[in-house]
Parts: structure tokens; C-alpha cells; sequence
């Protein structure tokens, strides 16, 4: 028994993937940039949105993240796409909370223990959402087994990034592409392990 971790995001062009959805919806560090991700959205992001969760069987979600989503997805009906509501959740955190959102379990302490046990005890597929604090400690603990991207047509500057400074080193595997008329590349990728070196002498 083991689940496979998935990091899912939306990033852009330089990495960043603070606040795709709207304005106000992270403004750390007085990020000014809130809500880039809607004006690319097309039929294209519909179709692989639906691949990217098809054979997820949970959601992992920092804090801050679950705050986000909880506050909109209970309220919405299931017949407009709410099937996230059934899904099992997970949150880590460190420290203790109250999940409202249905099916959700709570992770009390530090994500690299709480995780690896988490993909010990079950099956599947988990997969993340949001939550660049937490994909960093995953990053770390040699817990992420694939990585499913949305790389959008845009240049932030600033912001936070999965591929934070001081990221654990790590060799990927290229396993798919896609494309979307707004110019949306969808990109897969298996950790394979350390990064290979060489020379081109």
C-alpha cells in the first residue's frame, strides 16, 4: 500500500504560482498581480483540467489553501462541477484545526512525517493544489513522485514559485505535452531521481 503524490499547478512563464484565481486571493508580500490565470482560461484548460484530476483519489492542501477552497466549493452544486466536495481531503498543518468542509482530514504536524505516512497508509493518487509552502517541504522530503503543470503566457517577476530558491536538486522525466489555443502548455513530469551531469567538451 502506497499513494503516488502529484504537485498540480498553475504557474506562469517565470514560475510563479501566487494567486492565478482573482485579486485578494493571496496578497503576501504585497503581490500585485492577483488573478493572471482567467484571461487565458479556454475550452483547451476545461478538457485538461479533467485529466489532470481523472485518476486522483485525494486532495492535499496547506492551511491556507483549504481556507480558500472551503470558503467557495461547499456552496456550490454538484452538478456544477462540485465532485471536489466528495473527494477526500487532507490538510496538514502545524497546528490543530477544525475541518468544516466535508471529508477532510486534518495532518497535525510537520508535512515531511504527516505526508509520509499519509502515502504510506493509503492508495492511489494524491494530488496538491495551491499551497507553495507546503510543495516546498515535499520538495525537500523527496516526497513528490510526478509533477502536472499549467505554464501560462505570461512574466510575473515576483512572487512564489514551485521551484523555490534552495529547491532539493532532483532529475525529471518528461512523460507528456499539450497545448491550448490562449497558449496554455500543459507539461507532465516523473522525478526520475538526482540530476544527471555531463560535459558537451
Amino acid at each position: 500500500m502506497a499513494s503516488k503524490l502529484v504537485v498540480a499547478a498553475f504557474v506562469s512563464l517565470d514560475g510563479v504560482m501566487q494567486a492565478p484565481g482573482g485579486p485578494g486571493e493571496d496578497g503576501d508580500n504585497n503581490f500585485p498581480h492577483g488573478g493572471w490565470l482567467p484571461p487565458h482560461v479556454d475550452e483547451g484548460f476545461g478538457e485538461i483540467m479533467g485529466g489532470v484530476f481523472a485518476n486522483s483519489t485525494g486532495m492535499l492542501l496547506g492551511h491556507r489553501s483549504y481556507d480558500i477552497l472551503s470558503s467557495h466549493w461547499p456552496n456550490v452544486p454538484d452538478e456544477e462541477g462540485a465532485w471536489i466536495n466528495d473527494m477526500p481531503k487532507y490538510v496538514t498543518t502545524r497546528t490543530p484545526m477544525t475541518a468544516t468542509w466535508r471529508n477532510t482530514e486534518v495532518l497535525v504536524g510537520e508535512a515531511a512525517e504527516t505526508v509520509a505516512t499519509l502515502k504510506k497508509r493509503t492508495d492511489g493518487e494524491i494530488i496538491t493544489q495551491g499551497s507553495s509552502g507546503l510543495i516546498h517541504s515535499l520538495q525537500q522530503a523527496g516526497l513528490v513522485d510526478e509533477y502536472r503543470l499549467l505554464i501560462f503566457p505570461v512574466v510575473l517577476g515576483e512572487g512564489k514559485r514551485v521551484f523555490a530558491e534552495g529547491t532539493a536538486p532532483a532529475g525529471l522525466k518528461l512523460t507528456g505535452t499539450r497545448s491550448t489555443g490562449s497558449g496554455i502548455l500543459y507539461a507532465t513530469y516523473d522525478y526520475s531521481g538526482k540530476p544527471l551531469t555531463g560535459s558537451i567538451a
